[in-house]
């Protein structure tokens, strides 16, 4: 899996960091989404899936390996 986020488009909610804190940091002076891992873990890809479905604003792309 790959991951990839639209920082330019987020509202810094924090729910990626709340679901999958391994993968996903924000920055201190805005919130903005970081990722800290564009390939996840395999121990963490399933919070990835959930982010990425939580996120209010969809910033949060799950590239498959094919």
């Amino acid at each position: 899996m790959r991951v990839s986020v639209d920082a330019d488009k987020c509202i810094g909610s924090g729910v990626c960091v709340l679901v999958a804190g391994e993968v996903f940091d924000q920055r201190d002076d805005d919130g903005v989404v970081v990722l800290l891992a564009e390939h996840p873990a395999e121990e963490h890809q399933e919070s990835v899936y959930e982010a990425a479905n939580r996120c209010p604003a969809a910033v949060i792309e799950v590239h498959d390996r094919s």
